[in-house]
This record gives structure tokens, sequence and C-alpha cells, in this order.
């Protein structure tokens, strides 16, 4: 008799495990299905990485080509800074030179001489 309970209960037991086999298999077709489960989602997300490391890749290397352009662009700034200011200062040597040969009037400093308008508008007409 105690046989016979050991092997209902084992049986039992054997279609609960069997019946929670089923449901679960069921739940993970279902959480891995492509089309509307986490399957999907899953695929979406892996093609979005993909397309943002892309881009990411695309804006490095923009960045790296401007950076490039940009300092060559400064240096040449740089170069044609000091041209003018080798320039401006040859002009001012050569307002000294005019003024001490010219002897017609006083030496002038330019740097601390206020600048007067450079147009000045005719009263005639318009």
């Amino acid at each position: 008799m105690i046989e016979i309970i050991a092997d209902v209960l084992l049986i039992t037991g054997a279609l609960g495990a069997g019946l929670y086999c089923f449901v679960l298999a069921r739940r993970l077709s279902r959480f891995n299905d492509l089309e509307s489960g986490m399957g999907g989602a899953v695929a979406v997300l892996s093609a979005q990485v993909d397309d943002l490391t892309k881009t990411l890749q695309a804006a490095q290397e923009t960045a790296s080509d401007s950076t490039l352009s940009l300092n060559g662009l400064t240096e040449r700034a740089e170069t044609v800074a000091r041209r003018l200011e080798l320039l401006v200062a040859s002009m001012h040597d050569l307002n000294e030179q005019s003024s001490s040969v010219d002897g017609s009037g006083p030496r002038v400093d330019p740097a601390t001489t206020p600048l007067g308008p450079m147009f000045k508008r005719s009263s005639s007409g318009s």
C-alpha cells in the first residue's frame, strides 16, 4: 500500500514538473520571438548600436580633419600677423625718418597720438 502511494506521488510530481517545463518553454519562445518579444528588442538595439558606432567613427574622422585644417589656418594667421607687425614697425620707422629729415615739424609718437576720423563727410549736396 505504501508503495502505491509513493508511486502515485512520484507520477504526480513528474506530471507537475512536465507541466512546469511546458509552460516555461512557451514563455521562453514568446520571450525570444523576433517580432514581438525581447529578441526583437535586442535585435533592434544591436542594430542601433552598430549605427551609432559608425556615426561616432565618422564624427571622429571629421573632427580630426577639422583639427588639422584649423592648425594649418592658425599657423598661416600667425605668419601673416608677424608680417603685419613688421610692416607696421617699418611704417613707424619711415614716419620718424621723414620727420627728422624734413625737420619741418615736431616728432610725434604714433602710439600715443589719438587717431582722427578716417573719412569726412562733405558738406555739399545730398
